[in-house]
């Protein structure tokens, strides 16, 4: 399995991306992967600690002649987002990613790649094991559950790293130089109902939208592709007055733009909702027709469900919904073309007594985040749920003067014979975590190509891994002195 994979160039990165790929890693679930890299490590006969929270940090000592470089981390995560087509039979907790190359891209079938960050992971493992690559002294960092909470950098201390410079593998345009990036906090509304009996003599149905694009809520929420929680909702208030809510399961994770969701109605008025509902379901598909080509949304008969939400609770829950924004909220005034505050409705669950809504919102301004956040709060306690802010992370403050960017930049024209791209990012990086316990390290933020992040269409580009492994190692070469005193 994977042959195809382990034949490309570079084949070390490319092998331990395999490697690693047949490690199940999930956030919250990574100890297993805490494992394989602690092995990894010792057999290289390395220095391999795991502090208190999971992460796994590796120490290599410089090359000859490069002893007195700056001692650099290298730094990724371990956990990937797992995330399968509705079709997919998969289980995240004991396959392997299956992978597979297509027309220049190295693709899963059916299931997210794992490419974020697997490839900054294998990039790192590559170095480690080589005997034939100059580098200074190496501190690997191989942080957890960056992916749902970023705890392990969070919860790094003080006194594990002695590095000067920290390069994060964790940008996604093998052309970019990230800067800076945005802080995060988890809205969880939530709501009991008292399910009443279903009436007699009515019909049920399934709806179901899927076949949207996703992606990632940060890197991909400027894009206006379609949210299946907000469609659904649409369709529901729609029909609210000839159908009863019972259930809807939609979307998955916070930081996945919704691909899919499905509910379940009653009515007493078949043909009515049937009408209804392909007026209200054309008009969505004719919306998003440019952006969306594989959006479906179908209505088919099901089992009668025995319970049903109150009309009242169902208008009050559309109504929260609806208001709720979703999307772009402000676009930076100060670097072009940056969305500055952003939110993703993220997962709508309702079933047997309990609404649960998820959201992630965005900022690369600390008040900004607060402020859309406190917006969303506020309406959800109108409509009487229960709201709960947690798992608020900072944002990483660009650096124009940074000396590791002047680096990297240099090194990037020389290499590649244009300018690259320095910018800040919409997505949660760990560097202004990491920063807040080591805040005398400069950071930088790059990687290869990969597209489709947190959907079962993340894609990794062959040639940009290859182009991106020709970057690293001629900045390893490029680290500066150590300060002299």
């Amino acid at each position: 399995m994977n042959t195809e994979i382990r034949n490309l160039e570079p084949k070390q990165l490319w092998n331990n991306f395999a490697d690693l790929n047949a490690v199940p890693r999930a956030s919250k679930k990574e100890e297993r992967v805490i494992a394989f890299m602690v092995g990894f490590g010792k057999k290289l006969g390395l220095e391999t600690a795991v502090d208190t929270v999971g992460n796994v940090i590796i120490k290599k000592a410089a090359t000859k002649g490069m002893e007195n470089r700056k001692t650099i981390v290298m730094q990724s995560h371990l956990d990937m987002v797992h995330q399968k087509n509705n079709d997919t039979d998969f289980d995240f907790d004991t396959q392997g990613i299956e992978m597979h190359v297509d027309n220049g891209w190295v693709k899963a079938k059916g299931t997210t790649l794992g490419a974020d960050n697997g490839l900054g992971v294998a990039t790192i493992m590559s170095i480690l094991e080589a005997d034939n690559i100059e580098h200074p002294a190496i501190e690997a960092l191989f942080t957890i559950d960056e992916e749902t909470g970023m705890t392990g950098a969070m919860g790094l201390e003080a006194g594990y790293l002695n590095g000067e410079i920290l390069l994060n593998l964790d940008t996604e345009d093998d052309d970019e130089i990230g800067v800076g990036c945005a802080g995060g906090i988890d809205i969880t509304a939530t709501k009991a109902y008292t399910p009443e009996k279903t009436p007699e003599n009515t019909s049920a149905y399934k709806v179901t939208v899927k076949g949207l694009q996703g992606g990632h809520s940060g890197m991909d929420i400027h894009k206006d592709f379609g949210n299946a929680n907000k469609m659904m909702n649409r369709i529901l208030f729609a029909l609210q007055d000839i159908s009863l809510l019972s259930e809807i399961d939609g979307g998955s994770l916070r930081n996945a733009i919704p691909r899919e969701s499905n509910a379940i109605i009653v009515t007493n008025d078949t043909k009515t909702l049937e009408d209804e509902f392909y007026v209200i379901a054309k008009a969505i598909i004719d919306e998003y027709s440019t952006i969306e080509e594989d959006l479906e949304i179908d209505l088919e008969e099901c089992m009668l469900p025995e319970n049903v939400l109150s009309k009242k609770d169902t208008e009050i829950l559309l109504k929260a919904i609806y208001t709720t924004h979703n999307g772009v909220f402000r676009m930076s005034p100060d670097i072009a073309d940056l969305v500055e505050t952003s939110n993703n409705v993220a997962r709508v669950l309702v079933k047997d007594g309990e609404i649960k809504v998820l959201c992630l919102t965005r900022s690369s301004v600390e008040s900004g985040k607060m402020d859309l956040a406190y917006n969303i709060t506020s309406g959800f306690k109108l409509a009487g749920f229960a709201v709960k802010l947690s798992g608020s992370y900072p944002g990483w403050k660009p650096n124009p003067n940074s000396p590791i960017l002047k680096v990297l930049d240099t090194t990037y024209q020389t290499l590649f014979n244009e300018k690259p791209k320095v910018l800040a990012c919409h997505a949660g990086l760990e560097c202004g975590i990491l920063g807040t316990n080591y805040p005398n390290m400069d950071m930088i933020s790059f990687g290869p190509t990969i597209r489709g992040a947190h959907s079962p269409d993340e894609r990794a580009n062959i040639n940009s891994t290859q182009k991106f492994w020709k970057y690293i190692l001629q900045i390893l070469q490029d680290i500066p002195l150590k300060n002299k005193g």
